[in-house]
């Protein structure tokens, strides 16, 4: 398949593409720093755009067969608008060009519920400050994104990862409709799980969690090496 993938050049975007191209796909690797990604392929071409700007996506998404959306940004204070705006500029490119398959990453947090091993502290305490305090404007974007994606007439899928960590190869990830009960998420499960949903029916028009379940660390070592780290 011929595929754009935007937010190449992030920790999943990286993934994604590396698992695309490995999979024999021909792929646009859209990144705002170009002259910064690392991969290379005979099958690759790395297009420098933003997604902020309509005329820069059309030209990224025409003449593809599917799009992978990877956007992603540090939680902060301030307002929010790259995956709202981002998609819709994505979206809108896509319904002109006639490319009908779509999977976007969000977030486990943009619906919040408990966890059955999460224990009092991540439920009660950290879950609640992560969505609702430091990261209240980036999932409430999050939220506008999937909104705007559901009110299309693509073949869309809304994939929420839970907190994401890095594991060197793919596991026996777990995918489920609607609310995944697991904290985290391999970034290269998250990858092949998109991967998998360009030739699977199943999750057209759907939500779905991504969890891996195999190698999970603690909550301590996630928050040192995800939570506090600068992604």
């Amino acid at each position: 398949m011929r595929i754009t993938v935007f937010g190449a050049n992030g920790p999943t975007g990286r993934l994604l593409t590396g698992q695309a191209l490995t999979a024999g796909h021909q792929v646009t690797a859209v990144t705002r720093q170009p002259e910064a990604f690392p991969l290379h392929h005979d099958h690759l071409e790395v297009v420098g755009a933003d997604v902020f700007d309509p005329v820069a996506v059309d030209a990224a998404v025409a003449e593809r067969d599917a799009v992978l959306s990877a956007l992603g940004v540090p939680a902060g204070k301030e307002p929010i608008s790259t995956y709202s705006r981002g998609v819709a500029n994505i979206v809108a490119a896509m319904e002109r060009h006639r490319v009908r398959r779509l999977a976007v990453v969000s977030s486990g947090a943009v619906d919040p519920q408990p966890y059955s091993d999460g224990g009092l502290l991540f439920n009660r305490v950290l879950l609640p400050y992560v969505t609702g305090v430091v990261g209240k404007t980036l999932y409430d974007d999050m939220r506008r994104m999937e909104t705007l994606i559901r009110a299309s007439d693509l073949d869309w899928t809304i994939v929420r990862p839970s907190g994401l960590y890095h594991l060197p190869s793919v596991t026996d990830y777990t995918v489920v409709e609607g609310h995944a009960d697991g904290r985290f998420t391999a970034r290269v499960d998250l990858a092949a799980s998109m991967l998998t949903m360009l030739d699977d029916d199943r999750y057209v028009r759907a939500t779905v969690g991504v969890i891996t379940t195999a190698d999970n660390p603690t909550l301590f070592q996630w928050i040192r090496g995800e939570a506090l780290a600068k992604n």
